[in-house]
């Protein structure tokens, strides 16, 4: 699998000449790649990395030169990525594991508190405020696949809809997924309550009108950095030179559409109509400090051979702390912040971002640079730590209750939902993914 190594752009003690950046979500031990455009304006996104409360301007910095002749920089091969992402991230993903360091090494050397005046100068050239860009789609997204992979998710819902805590047998084989709408995935922060069928309880004929049940689902977005060949699986041991950076991803979801329709297919509209994601893409590198080693419940089956290998165990896991707060329209108009409402870790799936690449091109499916991969809804242990509403609130018998006193059995208009994920332990510096943000407007009728 062989995960990236810690090497000198994880150094705790370092500090950058970017006040702003150190202590931020965004430190020079992220770099986390995004695009951006000025506000207000018609130009082109274009490929930037958050540092602190700027963004720098990859086209930009990539005509510049003196940033890259620090010691210890491949200068040709850095040049290369830097002109590759300038022009479509996908293309300096398609560049290949070496080229990404290449180019985060010149980044980290160039933004470090002893860089050059010249270098901080040429530097500061290509930075801009985030306050004045619009952020758009980390990277084009050409497919997009939703993975099912929490045991506490699956089991949670079962018994809140009555269904018992069973989970589906083939649930522990195999990390299960269905194809979602690439087109209806962004990070654009409103969308309307979809409108579809649902069957009510005790009726013979279902209804057509608004979701009644509509939710949230808190997710890691994987984003594929490298191309497989048609009919070419990755293994276990490609798996992570496949994978460029994880995000935040919200799988907004009609329950009551979604349960009528699953009978027997997958989800379709109770899907299709919104998937918000985070703005930024924090690589895999930047996590190696929060590698975790991976370890199965003794009580439930051990992956088969091809889902399996030794640096799986050793470092398949990730460590990463995420929260969901909400924020109803009565709590904006009074000036309120949006509270949290639950809590959990990366760390609890039951399946590794490894294992779902594995998985999803081992029958030959030909995956491409900028694919996104849901990891499905991320639930721990405890009530507190549910992913969705139907969780929390137990199918609507047990309503949430807010901060104004307002109730929530699921969501109304008018709802903010916030995610947001950081990685922080003892001996290394606390990055960030920042957040993934949407609000519910009411449905439009057809």
């Amino acid at each position: 699998m062989s995960h990236p190594a810690l090497n000198l752009t994880h150094d705790p003690q370092a500090t950058s000449w970017l006040d702003s950046a150190n202590g931020s979500d965004f430190p020079i031990q992220n770099l986390p790649y995004g695009r951006f455009r000025p506000k207000a304006s018609a130009e082109a996104f274009r490929c930037g990395l958050a540092v602190g409360d700027q963004v720098l301007d990859i086209a930009h910095l990539a005509t510049q030169s003196n940033w890259l002749q620090a010691p210890g920089v491949d200068t040709a091969l850095a040049t290369r990525a830097a002109q590759a992402a300038a022009h479509d991230l996908r293309d300096l993903m398609r560049m290949g594991c070496a080229a990404w360091h290449a180019l985060r090494v010149a980044l980290f050397l160039a933004l470090r508190s002893d860089a050059s005046p010249a270098v901080q100068h040429e530097v500061s050239s290509a930075l801009q405020a985030l306050s004045q860009v619009e952020l758009g789609t980390a990277v084009q997204v050409g497919e997009y696949t939703d993975f099912y992979t929490s045991y506490y998710h699956a089991r949670n819902v079962g018994i809140a809809v009555g269904r018992g805590s069973d989970v589906a047998p083939n649930f522990f084989w195999m990390p299960i997924a269905y194809h979602g709408r690439a087109s209806s995935l962004g990070v654009s922060p409103a969308f309307h309550r979809p409108m579809g069928q649902a069957m009510t309880p005790g009726q013979t004929q279902p209804m057509y009108g608004p979701c009644q049940r509509l939710d949230y689902e808190l997710e890691m977005a994987i984003y594929v950095g490298q191309d497989n060949a048609w009919g070419s699986p990755v293994s276990m041991d490609q798996a992570e030179s496949h994978i460029f950076g994880l995000g935040l991803l919200n799988d907004w979801s009609a329950r009551d559409i979604q349960f009528w329709e699953m009978a027997p297919l997958g989800p379709f509209q109770g899907k299709n109509f919104a998937t918000s994601l985070s703005p930024w893409i924090v690589t895999m590198e930047a996590l190696a400090p929060f590698r975790l080693p991976f370890a199965r419940d003794t009580a439930h089956p051990q992956p088969l051979a091809y889902l399996d290998g030794e640096d799986l165990r050793g470092h398949g896991g990730i460590d990463v702390n995420l929260s969901v707060s909400l924020q109803s329209a009565q709590m904006r108009s009074q000036g309120r912040e949006a509270q949290e409402i639950s809590r959990t870790n990366f760390k609890h799936q039951h399946w590794c971002v490894s294992q779902m690449v594995v998985q999803h091109t081992v029958g030959g499916c030909n995956l491409h640079a900028g694919d996104v991969l849901g990891t499905g809804t991320i639930s721990g242990p405890t009530p507190e730590e549910a992913g969705a509403i139907i969780e929390l609130a137990q199918a609507g018998k047990n309503p949430i209750t807010l901060e104004t006193g307002e109730t929530r059995a699921f969501l109304s208009d008018g709802d903010a939902v916030v995610l947001r994920g950081a990685c922080e332990r003892a001996g290394a510096v606390r990055i960030g993914f920042g957040e993934c943000r949407g609000e519910v407007l009411p449905s439009i009728q057809a």
